[in-house]
């Protein structure tokens, strides 16, 4: 990011003991353990304020697992650690449920479970290719050989662990938690490591020296240092809501289209409906414009049209936000060439509510001991 000469006039120079940069799940749950398990003082700083981008702009879906199927996963990773990336994602899953637990004010939880569905005959033997190999590995899921919802799928698995949430509430509730300091409306534009033990940050508010840096940006991150480029790809996602509804339409948090779709019903009523994506990836892809496409919002309402057709109340807000997908799917921990003391948690591939907590715990044990990160460490890539 840049920050303008004209930006600078009240800048002010700060010793700090812990900084993290980005304010959304990541940087929160980043806190949390920087501050209330390793006992160090945290500052989180963010461009914008607390979870205010792709954090409050998903459908709220605590769902097992990444964005592939169980098998595929198999396939490309290995067994060991396929099964140590859902281990991954329930363990996120428990601290979110935590954090709503002990909440200061109330987050909107339904725990519905998620269903998977295939949206052709093709993709319903990719299911149940997946629900035997969580089955061989003891993960609790139902395989449905025909369509569950009785809504023009050809497939399903329920995965009764799974739950919908109120994410822009869960941000803000696991950064209150965390006892960190924040300061918003605060972008970031360099950094630099010029001594073993101390980093210095350059925002448009303040000049920080900090003894430990963490990255919690996600989409952002190329923008801040030339290391993510190539590794991290910005990409675009689209939703809609439509007004409330007299009945509820889905049970579940739905997820079909090999992950390219995904809906539920709303804490008050109305159905949300998200993705669409799959047919203009030229246009979604490696952007950071957060603008509506009409392309896709018009595959949304025609999948609506399509599986649920008894949805007729109008559409009451569109909107979209920006992803970080990694380039092998899995999310990057790691430091920093050449500054060891910057660590970093991004690439999310659109299951930050999935995998997010449970990452940022081992990112912020890894820069503080030096521990391995498994799965998730940059080093996998060489």
């Amino acid at each position: 990011m840049t920050v303008s000469h004209w930006q600078q006039v009240e800048q002010t120079h700060r010793d700090v003991d812990f900084l993290i940069v980005g304010a959304g799940l990541a940087g929160s749950s980043a806190a949390y353990f920087a501050q209330q398990v390793h006992n160090r003082e945290v500052v989180v700083t963010d461009a914008r304020d607390v979870g205010l981008g792709a954090s409050s702009r998903n459908a709220g879906f605590m769902i097992s697992g990444l964005d592939t199927y169980y098998h595929r996963a198999i396939e490309t990773y290995g067994r060991d650690k396929a099964l140590e990336l859902w281990t991954l994602s329930h363990q996120t899953i428990a601290h979110w449920r935590e954090f709503i637990k002990n909440s200061p004010f109330e987050v909107p939880l339904d725990n519905c479970g998620s269903m998977l569905l295939a949206e052709s005959e093709e993709e319903a033997k990719e299911l149940e290719l997946a629900a035997k190999a969580l089955s061989d590995d003891k993960i609790d899921i139902e395989y449905y050989s025909k369509d569950p919802l009785g809504r023009g799928y050809y497939a399903g698995i329920e995965q009764p662990i799974d739950a919908g949430v109120q994410p822009y509430l869960l941000a803000k509730s696991v950064m209150e938690q965390s006892g960190a300091e924040f300061i918003p409306n605060n972008e970031l534009y360099r950094i630099e490591q010029t001594e073993d033990d101390c980093v210095t940050v350059y925002t448009r508010q303040i000049i920080f020296r900090a003894r430990y840096v963490m990255l919690c940006t996600n989409a952002y991150s190329p923008m801040i240092d030339p290391y993510f480029v190539g590794k991290v790809v910005p990409t675009r996602a689209q939703c809609l809501i439509t007004e409330p509804l007299d009945d509820v339409p889905i049970d579940y948090c739905g997820y079909s289209d090999y992950g390219y779709m995904y809906y539920r019903t709303t804490f008050d009523g109305r159905f949300l409906l998200g993705g669409g994506r799959k047919d203009f990836k030229a246009e979604e892809n490696d952007t950071t414009e957060d603008r509506l496409n009409p392309n896709v919002q018009g595959y949304l309402d025609d999948y609506i049209k399509k599986f649920f057709p008894d949805v007729t109340a109008p559409v009451a807000h569109r909107w979209s936000g920006i992803m970080g997908f990694s380039i092998d799917g899995l999310p990057l921990v790691g430091t920093l060439p050449g500054k060891s003391r910057v660590g970093f948690a991004v690439g999310f591939t659109g299951h930050g509510l999935a995998m997010s907590a449970g990452t940022t715990e081992r990112a912020v044990d890894m820069l503080l001991n030096g521990t391995s990160a498994g799965a998730v460490d940059v080093a996998r890539l060489g």
